[in-house]
């Protein structure tokens, strides 16, 4: 096959997803410091809330927080991956040889990936949520703010797109194969 080493949109294209890895990894990164920084200055934590708030359940809170953070690393990994895999079509693409079998299971693994991201959520709001609580004592009265979680149409969209996909580059694969195979 020849190369498309020239395309704009996929030099972009390629800009962009080792852009969004980074952002990602460092997220990773971050959240996986973080959470065990909470508890090794956790009385230095303790002691500023103390004289906001007595009586409030720090342990409960670090829990939460801990929690949450790795969560989210949880999640940002996952989206690491799908950056990855992705990026890796695109390079099959720009080497024009883009119906190959890989890149079939390529679509298949973002495709439950961005489920996996979607279920995610959900834990992710309840502890949000719970966090919202328990910092009613020192959170200002007039603070408001919604925690949206759950299934997500849009990513739900994007999980049917790439199965989908999956199967129309899976049959192109096979389409191909048999193409070659009788030449």
């Amino acid at each position: 096959m020849t190369s498309i080493t020239r395309d704009p949109l996929l030099a972009i294209a390629k800009g962009v997803l080792y852009f969004l890895m980074a952002v990602m990894a460092l997220g990773v990164v971050a959240c996986l410091v973080a959470a065990p920084c909470l508890w090794i200055f956790q009385d230095l934590v303790s002691a500023e809330v103390a004289k906001e708030a007595p009586g409030f359940p720090m342990s409960e809170a670090l829990i939460a927080l801990s929690l949450l953070l790795l969560l989210v690393a949880a999640m940002l990994g996952m989206l690491f991956r799908i950056f990855q895999l992705l990026k890796r079509i695109v390079d099959t693409v720009g080497e024009g040889d883009p119906f190959v079998p890989e890149n079939a299971s390529r679509l298949t693994r973002m495709a439950w990936l961005t489920l996996a991201v979607q279920v995610v959520t959900f834990p992710m709001g309840g502890i949000g949520m719970y966090i919202y609580n328990i910092t009613e004592p020192i959170r200002d009265a007039d603070d408001h703010f919604t925690i949206d979680s759950g299934l997500d149409a849009n990513g739900l969209l994007l999980m049917l797109i790439l199965f989908i996909l999956a199967r129309v580059f899976r049959k192109g694969s096979e389409m191909r194969a048999d193409l070659e195979g009788t030449v």
